[in-house]
């Protein structure tokens, strides 16, 4: 939101030096993001003076030239060769001298040198209004009255002061100040509670206004009232389209709009005034009615920007019956707009549906000035008072009459909302003790009325202008940002209540996880919630569904129409933005939330995924670069466990219905936790993914719930040995190594301790459809030293076993 200083002057009279008006601003709530210095035109019009034409003779060389003479002051003559069409002898114009930079774009500066034009030499420039910055106008030169005196400066005569443009960083709940009068508010508000400086707030003056005859008709018809509650608007007839007086210019290019004509730059200055969007028709295009009601699905419309826009039946359109005209609160018609030959007009002021607004401007994938503040919610009742402030001044900058003002559409009045109030509350959530009296104060600099005063509790109306004042807690906060944030007082004295809690608190077991990953090298990140449904649709397979999307009623874009379902496809697109940025060896984790719905009920819950690829080390010239792998994943979930004290039930399982290619899923006991694997190569070339990547997939939730039922034991440490033995085992490829430790584990209940993969082999020395295994077996007795014939025996039994139940055989 910008705001031009001299501008705000106008509604509060104010000594407040710009920088000291930001800290106050700042202070209010409405945070200054910048403050910077502007001149009206870029460059201030440097080196561009008045000059008169004294001669004009055609180009000997080139038809459309014309090299005049031009007298700039001082008796200084320059010869310019100009190619205007309108460029005669006698003429006060604009003229810019040798070395003088022009800015007819802000970022495309244009400089003034001595030229040689088809053989003739010319030594400056004659210009038109677009070059100049002071507007949009290309047809001809600037052709000044004749009062305009000779060598003044062009800043001069155009009146161009510098002013101040201050950027405030508007949160959406603040409509009130999208406008300077609001802006102004708080200013005096906040002026006349801390006594800086006596001021009040100057509305602007509409006592001009009068219908002078009763002239052209125009009926008002509104057909979808829950999208438009208020709509109203009048005529000015015999009106004069042309440039705006250079203090309505100047107001407009502070702020960093282009003027266009006395008609439009009006309508723009009354929004940015007042916080209301208002809309220009010419009458003579629109016909003798106005129709409020929504388009057909499919018509085709031409906005202002020459863009044919395919229309919705959910999309809210200004028409004269049969033909649409604009679209409302968002864009005007190309059709009907505002031109040089328009000597009617129709000014629309009007209240519309704020979701409504913002849903047909991202569905078309538009962001104006209008639609920016309906979509925050104007002040219903500043609708009349606006449409008349921009009639009174169209009327008198375009020399028309105001003709004719329609009945306005206001079915069902909107009344001022009340909210009960408590001093006591009002302290206990602001932390501080604030005077009785001084609560009134503020509410009363505020405009919010006390209607009933019972002691500690009051009710009060809130002034219409504040749509977010609904509550309250909205009153105190109003309440604590005139006070001043910076005047609550800071305890001398903190108490902190230690806790007795140990790792079973659920915040310090997920900080003691991340500690644990972000030790071993990974890196911590946060994505949006939202997500591409597309994602699923594409790559959801058997395990995610678009069915169970929880989707966005409004959503920013089609690529965050849904909250995401899993953390794994937003952790890769994070991976390929890292890679693509030339970091290829990643080890990333995120703990978030996940949404689904099921049977018209909404699910969240929370997980812990972990992304691992490249190299397990940095390139070094004395090692090799190893690359992660399956097991390198599993080490660090295993670690996840056994810190959590879940290590010793867990178990996995081959994959079902997952969006990973392989890997295992894991179990606490029945609990079924997660998954560790894979991604297929289809998804990764989707995403732009050359390696592998590795990822696990955990339910955090359920991993919380288990941990809390888990009692932690501690025992001596064992006064004994153990003892290894190790198989070469030739097996089918079918076969699993966690079927082989479930076949050790039954055989042996007592003494195995551990059942490890050393070594796996795949070659063509082995028969078709076979490899073979090197597995480890250790063995405990805690109370006494194992003795080699019982370690023989189990292995015997588990040779037995695993040759019975998976043909496995030892390799010699």
């Amino acid at each position: 939101m910008k705001i031009s200083y001299n501008w705000l002057k106008d509604y509060v009279k104010t000594e407040h030096s710009p920088q000291r008006l930001s800290e106050i601003l700042t202070d209010t709530g409405l945070e200054v993001e910048g403050l910077e210095k502007v001149e009206v035109i870029k460059g201030g019009l440097n080196g561009v003076v008045i000059g008169q034409v004294t001669s004009c003779e055609p180009h000997e060389g080139a038809d459309r030239l014309n090299v005049t003479t031009v007298n700039i002051g001082e008796d200084e003559e320059l010869q310019i060769v100009c190619g205007a069409p309108n460029v005669a002898e006698g003429q006060k114009v604009v003229v810019a001298t040798v070395g003088t930079t022009l800015y007819p774009n802000p970022d495309e500066p244009f400089k003034i040198k001595k030229a040689k034009i088809r053989g003739v030499e010319s030594f400056g420039m004659i210009c038109a209004e677009d070059e100049l910055g002071l507007g949009k106008s290309h047809e001809g030169i600037m052709v000044l009255p004749e009062e305009a005196k000779i060598g003044q400066g062009a800043a001069e005569y155009f009146n161009l002061a510098d002013d101040y443009r201050i950027e405030i960083g508007l949160t959406p709940n603040r409509s009130d100040a999208l406008g300077h009068l609001g802006v102004a508010r708080d200013v005096v508000a906040y002026n006349k509670v801390h006594k800086v400086e006596k001021s009040s707030l100057q509305m602007p003056d509409v006592s001009a206004y009068e219908v002078f005859e009763n002239g052209d008709k125009i009926k008002i018809s509104v057909e979808s009232p829950e999208d438009c509650p208020r709509y109203m608007g009048c005529v000015v007839s015999n009106l004069k389209v042309k440039s705006s007086p250079d203090w309505l210019k100047n107001y407009l290019l502070t702020i960093g709009l282009t003027p266009i004509n006395n008609v439009v730059d009006v309508t723009n200055f009354v929004m940015h005034e007042l916080g209301t969007p208002l809309h220009a028709f010419d009458l003579s295009k629109v016909g003798d009615k106005i129709v409020v009601k929504r388009a057909k699905e499919g018509e085709k419309f031409t906005t202002l920007d020459d863009v044919e826009r395919t229309m919705t039946d959910q999309d809210l359109m200004i028409t004269n019956g049969k033909k649409n005209l604009a679209i409302a609160g968002v864009f005007g018609g190309k059709e009907s707009g505002v031109s040089e030959d328009t000597t009617t007009i129709f000014i629309e002021a009007a209240y519309f549906n704020p979701v409504s607004v913002r849903k047909t401007a991202k569905r078309h994938g538009l962001n104006t000035d209008a639609s920016f503040r309906y979509e925050r919610g104007v002040d219903i009742c500043m609708i009349e008072f606006a449409m008349k402030r921009a009639a009174t001044l169209i009327a008198m900058l375009a020399e028309g009459n105001i003709t004719h003002e329609p009945i306005p559409h206001y079915p069902k009045r909107v009344e001022p909302t009340e909210v009960m109030f408590s001093y006591t509350r009002c302290n206990q959530l602001i932390g501080n003790d604030i005077d009785v009296d001084k609560v009134g104060e503020i509410l009363n600099a505020l405009d919010i009325q006390i209607l009933q005063n019972n002691g500690d509790q009051v009710k009060l109306k809130i002034p219409t202008y504040r749509v977010d004042v609904t509550r309250e807690a909205d009153v105190i906060e109003e309440v604590l940002r005139i006070y001043g944030f910076n005047n609550i007082e800071l305890p001398q004295k903190w108490n902190i209540s230690l806790s007795s809690q140990n790792l079973r608190s659920e915040e310090m077991r997920l900080n003691t996880i991340a500690d644990l990953l972000v030790s071993q090298g990974y890196f911590e990140m946060m994505n949006n919630s939202l997500t591409s449904s597309s994602l699923i649709e594409n790559h959801g397979g058997e395990a995610f569904s678009n069915d169970h999307s929880v989707r966005m009623l409004n959503p920013l874009s089609s690529d965050l129409d849904v909250l995401r379902q899993s953390l794994v496809f937003q952790g890769l697109t994070t991976v390929v933005h890292n890679k693509n940025r030339q970091n290829s060896d990643l080890g990333l984790f995120e703990f978030g939330k996940i949404y689904q719905k099921f049977n018209g009920e909404f699910k969240e819950n929370k997980r812990l995924s972990i992304f691992l690829t490249g190299s397990k080390e940095p390139e070094q010239w004395n090692s090799n670069q190893e690359e992660v792998s399956f097991y390198t994943l599993k080490g660090i979930v295993t670690a996840i466990l056994d810190r959590l004290g879940l290590d010793h039930m867990a178990s996995m399982k081959g994959l079902k219905k997952s969006i990973l290619e392989d890997g295992m899923q894991l179990y606490v006991q029945k609990d079924k936790i997660g998954e560790i694997g894979w991604t297929s190569n289809e998804l990764n070339k989707s995403l732009g993914l050359k390696k592998k990547v590795y990822v696990a997939d955990l339910d955090w939730d359920i991993i919380i719930s288990l941990g809390n039922r888990n009692k932690v034991l501690f025992t001596p440490l064992p006064k004994t040995f153990a003892m290894r033995r190790d198989f070469s085992l030739l097996l089918d490829r079918s076969v699993t190594f966690q079927e082989i430790e479930e076949v050790a584990r039954i055989t042996d209940r007592k003494l195995l301790k551990e059942v490890n993969l050393f070594d796996v082999y795949e070659g063509d020395k082995l028969p078709e459809d076979k490899k073979s295994y090197a597995v480890s077996f250790y063995f405990q007795d805690e109370e006494k030293t194992l003795k080699d014939d019982q370690i023989d025996k189990i292995m015997e039994k588990i040779r037995v076993q695993l040759e019975k139940q998976l043909s496995a055989e030892l390799r010699k």
